[in-house]
């Protein structure tokens, strides 16, 4: 199924639900009569009403960034320590004021700045242990490729096979 956008009501059709509408029809009464939803005839009407227009309003566009205007703000925070998350920065903006609700503002801006935001590399130059690299790689598993998931530990022979004790 393919998905389709909505265009404008073309503006022909638009003035003649208006000028239904006028002429003592409900919103609803010419929707139905013109082959469009109520809800469509409704907004029109309030268009016309807080902008004296019929022209449609402008659909798509750019948005600037929630952040832009702290941009320097945000920068002095992801730099300021080593492996911060994501949600110590929102922490960091709430407390200068700044809300942010999705983390996601954050790490766009972050990108858009060219702040690189990789907590697994940040964590280990700050010397936190408790930050594992990629599977693998833990201490004990001798490179045999351990998920990590739940390692006990090295207890592994010449093949990699991990012995189990019984007791």
């Amino acid at each position: 199924m393919e998905l389709m956008m909505t265009a404008p009501l073309s503006q022909d059709l638009r003035e003649r639900i208006v000028h239904a509408v006028e002429d003592g029809s409900t919103m609803r009464q010419a929707g139905r009569r013109f082959a469009v939803s109520a809800s469509a005839a409704i907004k029109l009407m309030e268009r016309v009403r807080q902008t004296g227009s019929t022209a449609p309003a402008k659909i798509g566009g750019h948005r600037r960034p929630i952040l832009e205007p702290h941009a320097d703000t945000l920068r002095a925070i992801a730099t300021s320590k080593p492996g911060i998350t994501l949600t110590e920065m929102r922490g960091a903006l709430h407390a200068r004021g700044i809300a942010v609700k999705a983390l996601s503002t954050i790490a766009d801006m972050l990108h858009r700045l060219g702040l690189s935001h990789k907590k697994a590399r940040s964590a280990k130059l700050a010397g936190r242990p408790e930050v594992r690299g990629p599977p693998g790689k833990h201490p004990g598993c001798g490179g045999s490729g351990c998920a990590g998931s739940g390692h006990a530990g090295g207890d592994r022979d010449a093949g990699g096979v991990r012995s189990i004790a019984r007791g």
